[in-house]
């Protein structure tokens, strides 16, 4: 009989784990598994937990939540090490569940812990930004950036993947954000003023963002980076949205690449956010790609 740490966080998304959570556990215990289940009570906590869970006698850790709580555990299971122990189960409940999508982990919680009984384990690469935090699937900074921590939860919760287009919009109402940086990706040099920059590992970023999926392979050690250059007028802010909207970053005011390290000069430093929480990026930051870090049930 397999131990089973169930980690929710209980108000995630619309709040539908409250009539849910029941199912779940039911689900676990028919496939042979004991459960014990822990909710959150307040931000880091699902990485506290996650962290003892394989000293706590515990044969896999599931995340019940939306993608920030998924970055709790996950940091939590990684925390001073280059794999994780355990591997570890993800039933998505946030507003968007893009790194869900991007799995195809089901959107109904008893689909999904059934994926997580039945399934294989699949080794996924995390980002470590810095040495200071992981990243399950997007580390971005600038335009558009901000709606995934700047949505009240409130309003999450009420309308779900809306809260976030409509946030973004915003910044099409607002002078456009202008950051100067050198990068070294691979080697590879870039350097300009930008206004937004994603290093991902996912399909969508917030429902704004989209990568074709043959182009995302979260197994590759490699990341989908994104920059966007300032728009000097009107016809490259055109260029801008119409590239956005087709996904289609082959543009002048694009750069698009892949790679596994990342290093950011910036003088001045930028708010990231990782998986949707905001984060302050020092002067410079190196991302990494943890190869095969950890094992998702798949």
């Amino acid at each position: 009989m397999k131990k089973v740490l169930l980690i929710v966080n209980p108000v995630a998304g619309k709040l539908k784990l409250h009539s849910e959570l029941f199912n779940i556990v039911e689900v676990f215990c028919n496939n042979d598994c004991l459960v014990t289940t822990a909710i959150t009570q307040y931000r880091g906590h699902g990485s506290e937990l996650a962290r003892t869970a394989k000293e706590n006698g515990y044969d896999m850790v599931v995340c019940c939540g939306g993608d920030g709580t998924l970055n709790e555990v996950m940091s939590g299971m990684l925390e001073g090490r280059s794999k994780a122990e355990l591997p570890l189960g993800y039933i998505p409940a946030g507003s968007t569940n893009d790194f869900a999508d991007t799995l195809g982990i089901p959107s109904i919680p008893t689909a999904a812990a059934v994926n997580i009984c039945k399934g294989d384990r699949v080794g996924i690469d995390v980002g470590d930004f810095g040495g200071l935090r992981h990243f399950s699937y997007i580390a971005t900074f600038g335009a558009f950036s901000a709606a995934s921590y700047s949505a009240p939860q409130e309003l999450k919760n009420t309308i779900g993947h809306m809260a976030y287009l409509f946030e973004g919009l915003k910044q099409f109402t607002a002078p456009m954000p202008r950051y100067h940086a050198d990068i070294v990706a691979d080697g590879e040099h870039y350097s300009g003023d930008y206004i937004y920059c994603s290093v991902s590992n996912t399909k969508s970023v917030g429902g704004l963002v989209k990568l074709s999926e043959n182009i995302v392979d979260l197994h590759d050690g490699m990341f989908e980076v994104i920059l966007v250059k300032y728009p000097e007028d009107i016809i490259q802010t055109s260029n801008i949205i119409g590239g956005i909207l087709a996904s289609d970053f082959s543009g002048d005011m694009f750069h698009f690449f892949k790679a596994k390290e990342i290093t950011f000069s910036m003088e001045n430093g930028a708010d990231w956010s990782l998986d949707g929480e905001k984060v302050e990026g020092p002067a410079e930051i190196t991302i990494r790609n943890m190869h095969k870090s950890i094992e998702m049930y798949l």
